[in-house]
């Protein structure tokens, strides 16, 4: 006799914290949810988790804008790519959706970025960001592996020191956020609100005024 008994059917909407969803502090992300809810818009679970604790929140904008989003020898397009397609390998829906999303404004090419994510090697992409994308993965899935001749690799690429350490910081705050966006359960929004993102992301980067 089978006396398992049945799983309740998963909420899709909520957190897997209710405390996170539910007690959010005063502040720009508890205004949004407050302008979402009221007007029946989108509301994304990641400003849960930041308006849950605003000071850890600032700081993770401030980071993220710094690495994604300031000048570099990378571009922002392909530092969105990597963060795109390093969510793709933690299997992220919420946030390789929405880099995608910024990655696709950003190059203007829908269907270049998802060939990525569903194969590098396929991809009509250079070769230069193809080798970066591969050192990405690895980051990613062997990161302990790494030796100087993956970095030498990348210097015979064409990438000078700067772009790696910007790529290998891309691809590093994306492991974190992939892992703090899925173990809290935020689920992604629709595809129409990932495109007003990507409009305002690609503008404008991770700060919101």
């Amino acid at each position: 006799m089978n006396t398992t008994m049945p799983r309740p059917k998963e909420d899709m909407t909520s957190l897997f914290l209710a405390d996170v969803e539910n007690k959010p502090q005063p502040g720009t992300y508890f205004d949004l949810i407050a302008v979402a809810k009221s007007s029946g818009a989108d509301s994304w679970g990641i400003w849960n988790l930041r308006a849950f604790r605003p000071r850890i929140a600032d700081s993770l904008v401030r980071l993220s804008q710094e690495i994604m989003h300031e000048p570099a020898p990378i571009s922002v397009a392909l530092r969105e790519l990597i963060a795109a397609y390093t969510s793709s390998l933690n299997h992220c829906e919420f946030c390789m959706k929405a880099h995608a999303a910024v990655a696709a404004s950003l190059y203007n090419d829908e269907a270049l970025v998802w060939s990525v994510i569903r194969d590098v090697e396929s991809a009509a992409l250079a070769e230069q960001d193809k080798a970066m994308l591969r050192f990405a993965r690895k980051v990613t899935l062997q990161s302990g592996l790494i030796d100087r001749a993956e970095i030498a690799t990348l210097h015979a690429a064409g990438w000078d020191d700067t772009s790696i350490f910007y790529a290998i910081a891309a691809c590093a705050l994306f492991n974190f956020y992939n892992r703090f966006v899925s173990a809290n359960g935020v689920r992604p929004v629709s595809d129409e609100a990932f495109r007003r993102l990507a409009s305002r992301m690609a503008e404008k980067g991770y700060v919101r005024e």
